[in-house]
């Protein structure tokens, strides 16, 4: 997707746009689950436009999972093998992106059984989570959030970033957590999600988002 010009709307309209959107999409290998990416740092807040829009799509009828990649966290011993500050490691090790493969996508295939995995890891008890499997109905929709989304090579049916100026993002991220933000402009660099996804949301004042990418009608 190339420069989008970017109009403001209200999250509330937002979340009815694209649960209209995302009723008529098809996913792309002929199964019968769409998956859906909510990409963006933490303090960008993706899954809570995930949330408003599954609810959207709940009132028209559309089932939908809501899944976060915080669920799917590496143990401690793996994610902090390098430090607890280590933004390269964040980047590259803190995610379990096997785990997500095997229990969120695979299930989704064409082929597949539609039972997916919610979450996996708790990352404060530092244990499983033993949730259970979630079955998804043939039409029901995926909806992952998290960072660093664009870059696993997740077979996506339509991708939407959430966005914060380096400003904004060092603003709304905990001073605590400063030592992830070189892992984001990393992420800027070598995916270049603003230009890479579908849907382009702006969210510098949460108050008053912008976005881009769909037809506005």
């Amino acid at each position: 997707m190339g420069p989008v010009r970017l109009e403001a709307i209200t999250w509330d309209r937002l979340g009815d746009l694209l649960a209209e959107r995302l009723l008529e999409l098809k996913p792309a290998d002929g199964g019968p689950w769409p998956r859906i990416a909510f990409d963006g740092a933490p303090a960008a807040r993706p899954g809570d436009l995930a949330e408003r829009v599954a609810e959207a799509l709940r009132l028209r009828g559309r089932s939908s999972l809501v899944v976060g990649t915080e669920g799917f966290l590496r143990p401690a011993s793996l994610r902090l093998e390098y430090g607890h500050q280590d933004a390269d490691a964040y980047y590259d090790g803190w995610f379990d992106t096997r785990a997500l493969w095997r229990e969120v996508f695979g299930p989704l295939e064409p082929d597949g059984d539609g039972r997916v995995l919610p979450d996996l890891w708790d990352p404060t008890a530092d244990r499983a989570t033993r949730s259970p499997y979630v079955q998804l109905q043939p039409g029901a929709l995926l909806l992952l959030h998290g960072p660093f989304l664009l870059r696993h090579w997740f077979p996506f049916d339509l991708t939407l970033h959430v966005l914060l100026s380096p400003g904004a993002l060092r603003r709304r991220t905990p001073e605590a957590e400063h030592w992830t933000l070189p892992a984001f402009e990393r992420y800027e660099d070598e995916a270049d999600p603003a230009g890479a996804v579908d849907v382009l949301v702006r969210a510098d004042d949460p108050r008053h988002p912008a976005w881009g990418g769909l037809p506005k009608s």
